[in-house]
């Protein structure tokens, strides 16, 4: 044990010890934005807030309530030497086909919180028609420039070499089983990138057939990969002890996300 000593100037980056410092300094302020009767009611609680590191969502269903929020998070700042950088701040409003289209301003240190249609919260694209088009499509895009690299770099290795980096940089789908409300055509287009670059890589034809090919390198289809991670969510928020995913979960059965899933799976 040593002296105490006082941080100056935030903790160090990459510190073992500074995800376990942060979550001291802040969780005065979780508690008090959870304590607060605003937000998202979910069963015999209200969910307004979501922290993971020094990235925090506050939600509301209404404008007095996102500004009571960030009425709280100005004081505790004031109270801790923090500063928000209203710039980073935006905020999305979810629509499902309706909602007002004149939103009255929110403020955050003087400055106005710009609103945005789509926002990128840990990786996965949100957008305020809850679509999943524009994720799937991000998906696509960074699928075709690791395949492109992969099939240029890597045109003289061997087949099992290939598979493998195959196996490793273009099977991933960050949060593809969150999908379930998109268009035919989405979808289509970044299982049929999928297939195109497996192909561009082994040097097949361009027409052969997709489930041929993929069997024969011991690999799975894109729809394989979907209902895997798809199973694999499923399993893992059933078992999670975090009490707000499991009051989701609790409900999940009576949702379309989830006969959007067995549908999936069927």
């Amino acid at each position: 044990m040593s002296e105490s000593y006082r941080l100056s100037c935030g903790v160090r980056q990459g510190g073992l010890t500074s995800p376990d410092l942060f979550n001291v300094y802040m969780n005065d302020l979780i508690e008090e934005l959870s304590g607060t009767a605003v937000g998202l009611r979910l069963g015999d609680r209200y969910v307004n807030n979501l922290s993971y590191a020094d990235d925090m969502v506050l939600l509301s269903p209404s404008i007095k309530g996102i500004r009571r929020l960030l009425a709280i998070c100005e004081k505790y700042a004031r109270e801790h030497n923090l500063v928000y950088n209203a710039k980073k701040t935006e905020m999305l409003i979810f629509r499902s086909g309706r909602g007002p289209r004149n939103v009255p301003p929110v403020w955050l240190g003087g400055q106005i919180v710009r609103i945005v249609e789509s926002f990128r919260y840990l990786g996965h694209m949100l957008t305020s028609d809850m679509k999943d088009d524009a994720d799937i499509d991000r998906q696509r895009r960074a699928l075709s420039v690791v395949g492109n690299m992969i099939a240029r770099r890597f045109f003289k290795a061997n087949a099992q070499t290939k598979v493998h980096l195959f196996r490793t940089y273009c099977q991933s789908f960050y949060t593809c089983q969150l999908w379930t409300r998109y268009t035919r055509r989405s979808l289509d287009g970044i299982r049929v990138q999928y297939n195109n670059i497996f192909r561009q890589l082994m040097g097949l034809a361009p027409h052969c057939s997709a489930s041929g090919m993929f069997t024969e390198a011991r690999l799975d289809t894109f729809n394989a990969i979907q209902r895997k991670r798809i199973a694999g969510f499923l399993s893992r928020v059933g078992t999670c002890t975090n009490s707000i995913i499991k009051e989701l979960y609790n409900r999940l059965y009576a949702t379309s996300v989830y006969k959007k899933w067995m549908q999936i799976a069927a």
